[in-house]
């Protein structure tokens, strides 16, 4: 399927993370030589553990799972069923150079999508991410981690549906020690990962053309 020219990729079952990783980097090649399209690449992992470019041994408290190092950045974070993984690989080259910029409106669409589902969530300055309000206070929902290769965007973003918790205990998600991590189930939303992919689908269109007027103006 195509939205904007962008290919919308969904693949079900359980994807091997070394293979992700491979199928990523080689489509993020064919996209800087002009012969293949952007994506937007949904898959779910099975368990396992990703240490990105900040992340410190001592927070994998219990490597229970694989744990593979990963050229995104961020710390450590999890994968597994239930969590939606979103492989973000656009070009920036010609959507305004500016990662920044291109994080900043990532989270904006999944917050804009969690927000079709009847989540309210929010972006906190100084912790990338997506956050909710939980009884236990601020819980982290999303997790945003990403890497650019000349000006093409690889890895992406993280939504917890309806993943084991437990999992995450295993490590210090994202190096934040203070704030528990939540699920849609968690806070009582039923949602399944084929509606948030449908929420993500139709707000993808607005997250194109929201980095195309932020990057516009920043330029003009």
């Amino acid at each position: 399927m195509m939205i904007d020219d962008v290919e919308w990729q969904v693949t079900p079952g359980l994807t091997d993370y070394q293979a992700a990783v491979a199928d990523m980097e080689a489509r993020a090649e064919a996209i800087r030589a002009g012969t293949a399209r952007e994506r937007i690449w949904l898959v779910e992992h099975p368990p396992l553990y990703t240490a990105g470019t900040s992340a410190d041994s001592a927070e994998l408290i219990d490597p229970r799972f694989p744990v593979h190092a990963t050229g995104r950045g961020g710390r450590y974070t999890y994968h597994g069923p239930g969590q939606r993984v979103g492989y973000v690989q656009l070009d920036l080259d010609r959507r305004g150079r500016d990662v920044r910029c291109f994080v900043h409106q990532l989270e904006q669409w999944v917050i804009g999508a969690l927000g079709a589902l009847g989540v309210d969530a929010r972006a906190v300055e100084g912790r990338v991410g997506i956050w909710v309000d939980t009884p236990r206070g601020e819980a982290k929902i999303g997790a945003i981690g990403v890497r650019v290769r000349r000006w093409v965007t690889l890895h992406g973003f993280s939504v917890n549906a309806d993943p084991d918790l437990d999992h995450f205990s295993g490590i210090v998600p994202c190096g934040l020690s203070e704030f528990p991590v939540a699920s849609l189930a968690s806070i009582g939303n039923n949602a399944s990962l084929d509606a948030l992919d449908s929420a993500l689908r139709t707000t993808l269109p607005g997250f194109l053309a929201a980095l195309a007027k932020a990057c516009e103006k920043k330029n003009s």
